[in-house]
């Protein structure tokens, strides 16, 4: 199995709506043989929204990877020391994470662990969803584009009639991204045809 012998980590931030899509990918992880370390945000820790309750997604992550979750900054900043991650994935990336990586602000655990990934020059990819992506969070998107060790999961407009500014990668790209990313190579195309008709 491709993924034997390396500790993914994966990091979910509350995009909401696209983490049920995520969770297959953690899944493939798995069942290629991968470790994967999960961590997810204060949002997702905190908030029950119509998509599910954080105590179900607490719970699927740790069944899926019979891991402990990170859930505090303290808890992900060893990750830089121990160098336990081959990569680390944030899938959903919200316009607010981006926006904070981008910036250098390190306020929850999923930044802490990207700020410990990144301190290792080991590959961070970024599975974006955000209504904000050709806003002003364009700016912030095209500033991780050129920064060593970042790669991006192809993405594209998810409804450009009714949210013409809002980019989503194609979930089910995440392990092939990581694979990339392993060799220093960003997935091609990166930007692609996503949308839905209204």
């Amino acid at each position: 199995m491709k993924w034997q012998g390396k500790t993914v980590g994966y990091a979910i931030t509350g995009s909401h709506c696209t983490i049920e899509e995520v969770m297959p990918q953690i899944s493939r992880f798995i069942e290629e043989g991968a470790n994967v370390v999960p961590i997810v945000s204060n949002t997702v820790q905190n908030t029950d929204t119509r998509f599910g309750t954080s105590e179900n997604w607490l719970k699927q992550l740790k069944d899926i990877t019979g891991n402990d979750i990170i859930s505090t900054i303290v808890g992900a900043e060893p990750l830089g020391p121990s160098k336990l991650l081959d990569v680390l994935v944030i899938g959903p990336c919200t316009g607010t994470t981006t926006s904070k990586l981008a910036n250098a602000m390190t306020d929850t655990p999923v930044l802490m662990a990207a700020k410990a990934q990144m301190r290792n020059g080991r590959p961070l990819v970024l599975a974006i969803s955000t209504n904000d992506g050709l806003g002003l969070n364009a700016a912030n998107i095209a500033k991780l584009l050129v920064t060593k060790n970042i790669y991006f999961v192809p993405f594209g407009q998810d409804n450009p009639q009714q949210k013409p500014n809002s980019l989503v990668a194609k979930m089910d790209l995440i392990p092939e991204t990581c694979f990339a990313a392993l060799s220093g190579t960003q997935l091609q195309p990166m930007i692609i045809e996503r949308f839905q008709f209204a």
